[in-house]
């Protein structure tokens, strides 16, 4: 009788490890905390887009001096009119309108109705669509020769301060609204960045940080070769970021074969492309040494566009330290009745939104929210493997599937003279 007690009890302990490695498969934040470092990436992303805005564009193909950057003033903070900003907030009102199976049709519905200036990419896309050119084809490389541009990799922000440790649903998020405005390397943009947000939440490292943004685009990708080469460069110069600009500059702003798209690449080396500029964003994580003003600074001084750069990497970098916890300098001016430039959010709102969706995402990846006895909340959320999909190459493109909106779609966008 006791080979079948030996049996019996070694099936209990194969439960039990069983359990113990499912507990180890998810990750918890308690709700709080997830809060306060919600909060802290918008003002992450305010502090940067507005310290670097005075220099954006001005200083192409070299680097900005010292004595170029701008003093910070604590009411700069207060960034309402920031493309950077805004355009995410109309994505996160079709969420909050839709639910997060809002179709992309009803997304491009509502930027075609967005009235805030935009630019290159955006401003292309929203023109198709409210000449009735419906998604996806309204992003691709036919309509769009902006595509592999920075549209959506500053304003894929909200796709992962909503999705906690939820990479997947980044990807989810992008297959919607960027491709509103962009293809191929300026999709892989906003991916890697909401990608980066996503893992924040739980991480500090910030090559840990990057690694984890590169998980959620495809390899063969030129977008994840220069984030990848910017990681290698910094090992190999660990302390000299000029020297790293120099060889990003070398391969990603000189060589034809990292530029293609004339529309991209203009005069006075001007440079709209995502991938240069997203170095430009690692290298003020990974030089910044968790330091929120050396971040924003080297991110900025990389010249180009040295608003939305620096917004983006102190957006991910004040998320691992959040709100509480910020110099007092970033946040004793906030202005919290101002609204976002023609959006219905305040600060207040924006940050209650975020977190009501973000608890939607939890549950919907699988997730749970449990409650303690005194009422103190937490998201148990399982571990995910990003799965990338397939490469597509904006000057490559696959045939774009045509699509128009219907007569009656039509007559639900109203803005740009319709």
């Amino acid at each position: 009788m006791r080979r079948p007690k030996l049996i019996v009890s070694g099936l209990l302990i194969s439960l039990c490890l069983c359990a113990v490695g499912a507990a180890e498969e998810v990750r918890r934040i308690s709700a709080d905390e997830y809060v306060q470092k919600m909060k802290a990436a918008w003002i992450g992303q305010m502090a940067g887009v507005g310290w670097g805005f005075p220099t954006e564009f001005r200083f192409n193909g070299k680097i900005i001096p010292e004595d170029k950057v701008p003093k910070w003033q604590p009411a700069t903070i207060n960034q309402f009119n920031q493309d950077d900003i805004y355009v995410e907030m109309t994505f996160l009102r079709t969420l909050e309108l839709y639910g997060l199976d809002a179709s992309i049709r009803q997304a491009g519905i509502d930027f075609a109705n967005s009235e805030y200036r935009l630019w290159w990419e955006n401003e292309g896309a929203r023109r198709n669509l409210r000449k009735g050119i419906a998604p996806p084809a309204c992003g691709h490389p036919k309509h769009n020769p902006h595509a592999d541009g920075i549209g959506y990799q500053i304003q894929s922000d909200y796709s992962g301060i909503i999705s906690p440790g939820v990479p997947r649903r980044v990807i989810e998020l992008s297959e919607v609204f960027g491709r509103l405005t962009n293809h191929g390397d300026g999709l892989y943009a906003g991916r890697f960045i909401g990608g980066m947000y996503a893992e924040a939440f739980f991480e500090k490292d910030p090559k840990k940080i990057v690694e984890a943004g590169l998980k959620c685009i495809p390899e063969g990708s030129q977008y994840h070769e220069c984030i990848s080469d910017v990681i290698r460069w910094h090992e190999e110069n660990p302390t000299d970021w000029r020297k790293t600009w120099s060889l990003v500059e070398k391969k990603y702003q000189l060589d034809p074969n990292y530029n293609r798209g004339k529309k991209l690449l203009l005069k006075n080396n001007f440079n709209i492309h995502a991938k240069l500029n997203g170095a430009y964003v690692v290298m003020g994580l990974l030089y910044g040494g968790g330091d929120i003003d050396r971040t924003i600074i080297i991110s900025m001084r990389c010249g180009q566009d040295s608003d939305c750069n620096p917004s983006s990497a102190a957006g991910v970098l004040c998320t691992t330290i959040g709100y509480d916890a910020l110099p007092e300098r970033f946040t004793s001016a906030l202005n919290p009745k101002s609204k976002f430039s023609h959006t219905p959010y305040t600060f207040p709102k924006l940050c209650e939104v975020c977190e009501m969706l973000a608890r939607k995402v939890v549950v919907a990846e699988g997730g749970r929210i449990e409650k303690t006895a005194d009422g103190k909340e937490t998201f148990v959320i399982p571990v995910q493997i990003p799965k990338p999909g397939k490469l597509e190459r904006s000057w490559q493109p696959e045939p774009v599937e045509e699509s128009r909106y219907s007569e009656e779609e039509m007559k639900k966008i109203t803005a740009g003279g319709r």
